[in-house]
């Protein structure tokens, strides 16, 4: 084993807790689990199923596993106990993967090796990574109760969804090298998501060039369009914003959120011009009345998919 294969093994065991000495055989018989529902909940967890024969679990694996095994076998979920576990199993791995590989990104950033991945940071890192975990779990469960209808129903609420996308983001890739274009991006989705986080609405995700969140009521949403596309100009790094905005229904799911109100607002991006932001009929009849903003009626065209749109473009008043 050369050197570096050495410190690889001593890395991974650290982190693991132990050292890789069980099969995918010794898993199912040590807890009870299935093969087929441990090769399932194994790639859930978005690792690739070892080969027979091959160590590839540890003591801390097999007990999941057991956790698991009590789970399924109380019950505790309902009828579909085994489908919401794989369901959970897949949002654990796929979100813990994008982590790994951002703060894995980030020391390295700072020209940090793996030797700063020690016991004492792991100590106090581990216990931030819970307590983050829960306070967003209660931040979601607040949302899902307040869409709760008296009966007990969840209830679909409109919602105001917003693309910001870069201008020029294409042309800019193929002048930049690739340290000075992610120096863009992380500036870029630095301001969105701190302006997002300010007013208590929801980054959905980050797509590079563009970034999609959710506020609960029309003027959020706007407010937060427009101070993304302001704090972007006094970027000097990174270029203008476009904003498109969409009011109406969504489906959240796997922690994205899918339907006509997305898509209507992703497109409305291609009518903005740089700086600004448009909406689309729904979202300006919510905000009729309301004196901080000028709603100005733009020609309507039509928009892939979605037939003929009347787009408005909404900005500040201009005090007199």
């Amino acid at each position: 084993m050369s050197g570096r294969e050495r410190e690889v093994r001593e890395l991974e065991e650290l982190l693991l807790g132990g050292e890789l000495r069980f099969t995918r055989q010794d898993a199912v018989r040590e807890t009870g689990l299935s093969a087929e529902f441990t090769e399932r909940l194994w790639r859930s967890f978005g690792f690739a199923s070892p080969g027979d024969g091959v160590p590839a679990f540890t003591e801390g694996d097999l007990s999941a596993l057991r956790r698991i095994k009590g789970l399924l076998d109380r019950g505790s979920l309902g009828d579909r106990t085994e489908e919401l576990v794989l369901g959970q199993a897949r949002a654990f791995g796929q979100t813990m993967a994008r982590l790994a590989e951002w703060q894995s990104g980030l020391l390295r950033g700072a020209g940090l090796d793996s030797s700063v991945l020690n016991e004492q940071f792991l100590g106090h890192l581990e216990p931030l990574l819970l307590h983050a975990w829960r306070r967003q779990l209660a931040a979601a469960g607040a949302r899902a109760m307040a869409s709760m209808s008296e009966d007990g129903e969840l209830a679909s609420r409109p919602v105001a969804v917003g693309f910001a996308d870069m201008v020029s983001f294409t042309a800019m890739s193929k002048e930049l090298n690739e340290f000075e274009l992610g120096r863009v991006v992380e500036r870029f989705e630095t301001t969105a998501a701190d302006i997002v986080a300010a007013y208590g609405a929801r980054l959905i995700k980050t797509l590079g060039d563009e970034v999609l969140y959710a506020a609960d009521s029309a003027a959020t949403g706007v407010q937060i369009g427009i101070d993304i596309s302001e704090a972007v100009q006094r970027e000097t790094e990174v270029p203008d914003v476009r904003v498109g905005m969409a009011f109406g229904p969504v489906l959240p799911l796997m922690g994205d959120i899918f339907g006509t109100t997305v898509n209507l607002a992703s497109r409305l991006t291609s009518i903005a011009r740089p700086g600004t932001l448009v909406a689309d009929e729904g979202l300006a009849k919510e905000l009729q009345g309301d004196s901080s903003y000028e709603l100005v009626r733009i020609v309507r065209r039509p928009v892939r998919g979605l037939g003929i749109i009347q787009p408005y473009v909404v900005r500040r008043s201009t005090p007199r």
